[in-house]
């Protein structure tokens, strides 16, 4: 299996009224680097994009790349600029970006053209940065590509916010990652999971995840025996919840289950709206936590609880 590591530039509508809702960030430029399997570099791909959407350059694009239109008027349009990038990547290769970002948006600019998707459901990739936080951090801070080109002490030879210079920097981060990390796989949900069959359930070292299908709201989401589930991850028992699911703010709900063998277990579901389209879909994770970690969600119960009692009292009132 080859790596393609790869970033984009892209430019938008310097006004608010001037954006595409279907494609608010057009792709300008696409760099990337083919790793094999040790992490060498074996092939390159930039190109420019000649824009058809947004014809002025975005005033933060334009001190940020150093680009002007008069550049990208020389360049190929996205369709064939884009065939020939996924010709180059090949079949046996994943997919690796600095942050979540650009997958979505080579899809979005994919499917404004109407060209065939990438895959038709979920697609893995692996999140660099995450990786790297993972790594060196606390597995929350999401930290600029320099800054982990600096802390690894990796040469910088080549100018930084260039779409293959920073994927260049981006595949010297990876190269210097131990492998065990790309079991922290990551998924771009532009296309979410179709059906039942389709979702995705995945375990890591230390928490455990769930992305469903769509629902029509998240009435209906909270309905499905699947969603509400607190299955141990480790032992594959269901746990009795010792906190059922409550929300305090109607997007994220938090219930508290135990395990006799592994304590207690801490389960969170995100409601994230589907795009553009009606519906929902669901993020959960599980995870085990200590005894004051499960203390804390017992205080973030009955905080919700005495929210909800003030604000049924002053709809009494008003």
């Amino acid at each position: 299996m080859n790596y393609i590591v790869f970033d984009l530039e892209w430019n938008q509508s310097n006004s608010p009224e001037g954006e595409i809702k279907e494609i608010p960030f057009e792709i300008i430029e696409i760099g990337a680097v083919k790793l094999d399997s040790e992490k060498k570099i074996i092939g390159r791909f930039n190109e420019l994009i000649h824009p058809r959407v947004y014809k002025e350059m975005h005033k933060i694009t334009r001190s940020l790349i150093h680009l002007q239109m008069k550049e990208l008027e020389k360049g190929d349009e996205f369709v064939p600029v884009t065939e020939r990038f996924l010709e180059w990547c090949g079949t046996d290769s994943m997919f690796c970006t600095w942050g979540p970002l650009d997958l979505t948006e080579l899809q979005r600019n994919m499917a404004y053209y109407h060209m065939e998707p990438l895959c038709r459901s979920p697609l893995p990739f692996l999140d660099i940065q995450k990786l790297f936080s993972i790594a060196y951090e606390d597995q929350k801070s999401r930290r600029a590509l320099e800054y982990a080109v600096d802390f690894l002490h990796i040469e910088k030879d080549i100018p930084f916010h260039r779409a293959f210079s920073d994927a260049y920097y981006t595949a010297k981060v990876l190269a210097k990652l131990d492998v065990s990390l790309e079991k922290n796989i990551s998924f771009d949900l532009f296309h979410k999971p179709a059906c039942r069959k389709e979702e995705i359930h995945i375990t890591f070292d230390n928490y455990a995840k769930y992305i469903s299908r769509k629902f029509a709201d998240k009435q209906e989401a909270m309905k499905d025996r699947e969603v509400c589930s607190t299955k141990c991850y480790h032992c594959h028992k269901n746990l009795k919840r010792k906190i059922r699911w409550f929300t305090p703010n109607g997007k994220h709900y938090y219930s508290l289950s135990y395990c006799e063998q592994h304590g207690y277990m801490k389960g969170k579901i995100r409601i994230r709206k589907d795009g553009e389209e009606d519906g929902v879909y669901i993020v959960k994770t599980l995870k085990f936590i200590s005894e004051q970690d499960a203390d804390k969600i017992k205080e973030r119960q009955e905080h919700a609880r005495v929210l909800r009692k003030l604000k049924r009292q002053r709809a009494k009132t008003s």
